[in-house]
């Protein structure tokens, strides 16, 4: 597989399941795709903003399932039943939609363990053979580098200087670096004052 990050604006998100998974999916999609979650009941965790539809899923049969996935960019079949999302999973295929799978069957895509700040998107994911491991990961990320907002921001004011001052691609490239390997800088970051801005100009940009 090949890691993407998609604009998901006005594509349809069909999740078919209404349980805590399902709730932590549409969660996941909610703040950019239309979601639509389809179940016969739907747990309390659900949030709102996505619109719900009763149905008695066993009741579908496989064309109804691919009518149901007709128009989805991507189909989550999320059910407590593996042998129905292995149906869901197919019917998305037949109805020309991406597909993940919470059991059975995998669909052709994997959703990650996601860290998002103001300035970045970190994305972890061991091929669903280990979703703790992917979290484990996340987690270590967040808590290693708390300021990693405030890093992106710095650089991206780093580099304008650069551009002005400096002619030299691989000068500015070291410059860069060697701010990203400065815990002083980190720890002046940390605590937000204006000292890490003030510590770059007379280490970096005045040496």
């Amino acid at each position: 597989m090949i890691p993407l990050l998609l604009d998901l604006s006005d594509q349809r998100v069909l999740i078919v399941g209404g349980g805590e998974v399902a709730a932590r999916k549409a969660a996941y999609f909610a703040p950019e795709a239309e979601v639509t979650v389809v179940s016969r009941s739907f747990h309390p965790s659900m949030p709102g903003g996505v619109r719900r539809v009763e149905s008695d899923l066993s009741e579908l049969s496989d064309p109804a399932l691919r009518l149901l996935c007709e128009g989805a960019f991507l189909v989550i079949a999320a059910t407590s039943d593996t042998a129905l999302n292995d149906r869901i999973v197919r019917a998305a295929a037949a109805a020309g939609a991406h597909s993940n799978s919470a059991s059975g069957t995998p669909g052709d895509v994997q959703l990650p363990a996601v860290s998002r700040g103001d300035r970045y998107v970190i994305a972890v994911s061991t091929g669903g053979e280990s979703p703790g491991v992917a979290r484990f990961l996340r987690e270590a990320i967040e808590a290693r580098f708390p300021a990693l907002d405030r890093m992106i921001e710095l650089q991206g004011r780093l580099r304008s200087e650069l551009l002005v001052r400096c002619g030299d691609q691989r000068e500015r490239s070291a410059v860069l670096r060697r701010v990203l390997e400065d815990g002083e800088v980190w720890d002046a970051l940390g605590r937000g004052d204006g000292q890490a801005w003030r510590l770059v100009e007379g280490r970096y940009l005045h040496a």
